[in-house]
């Protein structure tokens, strides 16, 4: 009779092990793929590390802002004399804060973060440009600066992606240039055009082969030796 009694009991015990095996089983895959999201947005989560260095960057490229202002003001009218339009080539220096902040945080929100800091230390120093265009200016910036690496998932960080960063950087402060400053220019215009075609030029060149390049000299100093873009240049 007990040994009626066992058999039941011994199958109902293994039985039940094997549903938790099962269950353990079912349950892992579905708890590594709940840990990717995580992992991915700890990736591009903001340290305070970030925030620091966000924005000791941007004060350190508000004062080239600031001194370049200067600069283009005597500059620009010798550049002028030669072909009008032709000083666009120079505006990069304006805004190759943008591709450089994500080279180096790369974290989402990088480029209008320093442009930002940037401005305003820019505008605390003595600016001749209003605020609003300032501002604006830069904040547009920022977003057009980070569009190559937010369709990459900020996952890849390469001297063409830069490049495209600096380009598309450069027909929007180009465009914007045209609307709220250059207004009696014609897009269609040889001064239009020169502007446009300049402008995408020192984009290409300043906000895009010049920040890699500045970007690669920070790390090797190491200097960002905490952050993922400083790691990933010393292992070269």
């Amino acid at each position: 009779m007990a040994a009626h009694v066992s058999k039941p009991e011994q199958s109902s015990r293994l039985s039940s092990t094997s549903s938790v095996k099962s269950n353990e089983s079912i349950s892992r895959p579905s708890d590594a793929v709940a840990q990717i999201p995580a992992n991915r947005g700890s990736r591009l989560r903001w340290r305070a590390a970030d925030i620091a260095v966000g924005a000791a960057l941007g004060v350190a490229c508000g004062v080239v802002f600031w001194g370049f202002n200067f600069a283009y003001s005597w500059i620009s009218p010798l550049l002028g004399a030669v072909l009008p339009g032709v000083a666009s080539l120079l505006h990069a220096f304006w805004y190759f804060s943008g591709p450089l902040a994500v080279l180096i945080i790369r974290k989402p929100g990088a480029a209008v973060y320093v442009n930002f800091v940037g401005s305003v230390a820019e505008m605390v120093f003595g600016n001749s440009y209003s605020f609003g265009f300032v501002f604006l200016s830069a904040l547009l910036q920022g977003v057009f600066a980070e569009l190559p690496f937010t369709i990459e998932r900020y996952r890849r960080f390469n001297l063409p992606l830069t490049v495209v960063s600096g380009v598309l950087t450069a027909v929007e402060y180009g465009i914007f240039v045209l609307v709220f400053r250059f207004q009696g220019v014609a897009f269609l215009s040889a001064r239009g055009i020169t502007h446009m075609v300049c402008e995408v030029i020192g984009g290409a060149l300043i906000a895009g082969v010049m920040s890699w390049v500045l970007y690669l000299a920070i790390a090797r100093t190491g200097a960002l030796d905490r952050f993922a873009s400083g790691r990933a240049v010393r292992r070269q």
